[in-house]
């Protein structure tokens, strides 16, 4: 079987819709073998189901939803206009699975540093802010702690909900990545930290690991525009909450960040 991304993309969408109606396991009254005896009548149905959202066309694809964004990225002056060409984008797929509204930015529009996450998670998607639950109260006490409340503008590589909080896919940070170039634009930000693999992948364009990249800049350079900043990987805080013997090694990249922007200012 060869599933496309977008295949792939919303079998996850389906399951997560399954997970949500409070369905937590799969099983019969007794055990099928389904390799010589056809499926039973529900299976079937689910197989319906399922192919018939695979088969759901999103409203653009490709090349074409990303020329969009770019259009109306580059329309938007400000972040906030930038904020509400999001929301009028209709080429990202995750759009249409499961989220409930765009989820674009918060913090100081002329900050000295723009923090980049992953994407939004269920709070963020109630509350249409990033960075707004457990793992983001926990960037908030990190960033505080280091001097930088007040310094900085938060955003993510998607703007909506990917089903089930999974890993945006490349595809779906392609989209959107023409947004996240403007927003680096408009602010012009004196740094830029990247929060977790998905992230500094995206933004830096490397295969590498983030336990390799975190802590040492990069370099983070438009195309066009002449702008560029260094660019900080460090681990993701929803990492952090999982594993809290991390938090030293995050810790001490919030530190180099601070020790960075002190630097650059004498």
């Amino acid at each position: 079987m060869n599933a496309q991304p977008h295949d792939i993309a919303a079998m996850e969408s389906l399951l997560a819709f399954w997970r949500d109606a409070g369905v937590d396991a799969c099983y019969g009254e007794a055990p099928v073998d389904h390799t010589h005896v056809a499926p039973p009548a529900a299976v079937k149905a689910v197989q319906r189901a399922t192919a018939s959202v695979v088969a759901r066309p999103t409203a653009l694809d490709g090349g074409a939803a990303v020329a969009e964004a770019r259009r109306l990225a580059a329309g938007a002056g400000t972040l906030q206009d930038l904020a509400a060409a999001v929301a009028a984008f209709e080429g990202c797929a995750l759009r249409g699975m499961g989220a409930t509204q765009s989820v674009f930015g918060r913090g100081d529009p002329n900050a000295a540093v723009l923090v980049i996450g992953e994407g939004p998670g269920a709070d963020e998607d109630r509350l249409g802010q990033p960075f707004v639950g457990k793992a983001g109260k926990l960037l908030d006490r990190m960033l505080d702690a280091a001097g930088l409340t007040g310094k900085v503008f938060i955003t993510n590589t998607v703007f909506w909900r990917p089903p089930g909080n999974r890993t945006p896919s490349p595809q779906e940070q392609a989209v959107c990545a023409p947004f996240v170039e403007r927003a680096f634009a408009l602010l012009k930000p004196r740094a830029v930290l990247l929060l977790g693999a998905a992230a500094a992948k995206s933004v830096l364009q490397t295969e590498e690991g983030v336990m390799k990249m975190r802590g040492q800049w990069r370099e983070w350079r438009l195309a066009e525009g002449a702008v560029q900043a260094p660019a900080l990987p460090t681990l993701h805080p929803a990492f952090l909450l999982r594993q809290p013997q991390a938090k030293r090694q995050a810790w001490a990249d919030m530190l180099t960040l601070a020790s960075r922007l002190e630097t650059d200012s004498v």
